[in-house]
């Protein structure tokens, strides 16, 4: 098949109708009535205004949690040695830099802490015995961005700074950096999070398996965060969504008359769904992932047409059940 990148081109319905956005986002009184206990604690404040050892003894002291597993103390040859290697991290002039550039970025925290409140609430309401994390923020050094396991999490500010900040994560794509900032962070957090609820057929090494995992990981998300655009979940820009969009039908051709969805080779699937500027198997216009926004496609139509509500979505391993029952298609 030629491609024809021009399709890609055709920007012109950027203020596109969009069914996902169009979703009614009132929190439920259901969901709004969950009792969530989250309060964010910024452990930065904490490292960079010690005044000493006994400051920061007291630090990991006070949170063992983040010690044994975030800075895995065990590393270490002995907790003093942890200790003087925090200590030296306030008295570096561009940590210092940076923590100052983050506290002027995010001198609260508050609408985070709002916005994953909402998140738990809505995973609690579905999963009751979902335990809501401790939640914490650091200033890594570019050294971790999001640590999430089922007791804690750690942001890492500094990696959420405007993506046109002179600080920047080292070696990480533009393509990539661009959606680490404020709007993307929770989405983020929530998309990691729903792995935990995302069965798979291990069995199952098609590309399309891979477009319905992913696929679910995002439903999930925007279930969780409904009154959070599309764009922030699955991290394209405006421009991005609408090529998408205007060029569904181009895109799907594509995947049925290559037979792609039925592809193997772990080299090719990444083609289609691996991080990339662009998934230039199709065109070299189209943004990179394009797999995984189909199968965001194929999984809400899945759900939509067959009624099938969250959980059950989120066991379902047959992926080609999955494709076969959404009768999906391309909008016109």
């Amino acid at each position: 098949m030629k491609k024809n990148p021009l399709l890609f081109l055709a920007l012109l319905i950027v203020l596109f109708s969009c069914k996902k956005e169009s979703q009614n986002c009132e929190i439920s009184e259901e969901v709004q009535a969950v009792q969530v206990d989250l309060k964010i604690e910024r452990l930065e404040d904490l490292l960079f205004e010690a005044k000493g050892q006994g400051d920061i003894s007291y630090f990991l002291e006070s949170h063992p949690d983040f010690s044994a597993k975030y800075l895995q103390e065990d590393l270490y040859p002995s907790k003093e040695a942890l200790i003087s290697t925090l200590i030296e991290i306030p008295n570096d002039t561009l940590m210092q830099e940076l923590y100052e550039e983050v506290t002027a970025e995010f001198p609260s925290i508050r609408q985070v802490e709002q916005d994953l409140e909402t998140a738990f609430k809505h995973i609690k309401y579905f999963y009751p015995s979902f335990k809501v994390p401790k939640v914490y923020t650091f200033v890594s050094g570019f050294t971790s961005d999001i640590y999430l396991d089922e007791d804690m999490l750690v942001i890492g500010l500094d990696y959420f700074l405007p993506n046109d900040h002179r600080f920047q994560p080292p070696e990480m794509p533009e393509y990539i950096a661009k959606r680490y900032d404020k709007d993307h962070l929770v989405p983020m957090i929530i998309t990691a999070i729903s792995s935990v609820f995302n069965e798979t057929d291990l069995q199952d090494n098609t590309l399309l398996a891979e477009m319905i995992y992913y696929g679910k990981a995002y439903h999930f998300t925007k279930s969780m965060l409904p009154c959070t655009p599309e764009k922030f979940i699955i991290g394209y820009t405006p421009a991005e969504l609408a090529a998408c969009y205007s060029n569904e039908d181009f895109i799907w051709t594509h995947l049925i008359e290559e037979e792609a969805i039925y592809e193997t080779n772990p080299f090719n699937i990444r083609k289609y769904t691996g991080e990339a500027p662009a998934t230039d198997v199709i065109s070299p216009d189209a943004p990179g992932r394009v797999g995984r926004w189909v199968g965001w496609n194929i999984v809400d139509a899945y759900s939509e047409k067959n009624n099938i509500g969250l959980k059950d979505l989120m066991t379902e391993k047959d992926a080609k059940k999955i494709f076969m029952q959404s009768a999906y298609k391309p909008r016109q």
